[in-house]
């Protein structure tokens, strides 16, 4: 049976605990919080490890450095997908991310419109 899974980050996540498995006929699917992206890579090997998971996805928001620790923690024969926003999304992407860090609203990340 094949194994994927999906990382997202959650700043109070414990990566252990926070997840979401679905198990149907011909594949598992494993949604994890991370507390960071940066610690996404250690939990991707320890899902491979640990799980057999053959995919790794990862959320939009990682940046693509964290993206290649990933990749460079799971090694060549797992492959790791990595979510992009389209163009006509990217001033929201920048809004929701200003948000989140706690920028106030008309920062230089939140004014762009496309």
């Amino acid at each position: 049976m094949p194994h994927w899974a999906y990382l997202f980050e959650h700043p109070t996540a414990d990566p252990r605990r926070d997840r979401l498995v679905l198990d149907g006929e011909d594949t598992r699917a494993i949604v994890v919080a991370v507390p960071s992206a940066g610690a996404a890579g250690p939990v991707a090997a320890s899902l491979v490890a640990e799980e057999g998971v053959g995919l790794i996805e990862l959320c939009g928001g990682f940046s693509t450095t964290n993206v290649t620790a990933v990749v460079d923690a799971v090694g060549p024969e797992v492959a790791v997908g990595h979510v992009t926003f389209a163009v006509e999304s990217l001033a929201a992407a920048a809004a929701y991310a200003a948000a989140a860090a706690g920028r106030p609203t008309g920062s230089p990340l939140t004014t762009a419109r496309t």
